[in-house]
């Protein structure tokens, strides 16, 4: 999983040297969007593996699962937030949630 992830930042340093403007204006709309508010910063991970599974993203999963889990997220959050996914993405996304256990086993979820 963290292959993916080391995919993503390379994706980023290559639009980065096309289009930094693309790049900035994408990086301030995601931290934007991840920032604390209402929402703890956990909880809209949790939302992120939720949308990843049921958009059937690696990339996210990967991404996502790893910064829920620097966020405190158990497990069985994460899972659950996977769960929540199947319930909206049906049967082609509980294929994914096997990405999301690969990502917690990887990264040490407890």
């Amino acid at each position: 999983m963290q292959g993916y992830i080391d995919q993503l930042e390379t994706m980023r340093e290559e639009v980065g040297k096309i289009d930094p403007e693309f790049l900035a204006a994408w990086s301030a709309l995601s931290a934007q969007g991840g920032k604390e508010g209402m929402l703890s910063v956990k909880t809209k991970e949790l939302i992120c593996i939720a949308i990843g599974v049921a958009s059937r993203c690696n990339y996210c999963i990967a991404a996502h699962v790893k910064k829920a889990l620097l966020q405190g997220a158990t497990r069985r959050e994460i899972l659950e937030a996977g769960f929540v996914a199947v319930k909206m993405g049906g049967g082609p996304s509980l294929g994914y949630l096997s990405q999301v256990i690969a990502a917690c086993d990887e990264f040490g979820a407890k």
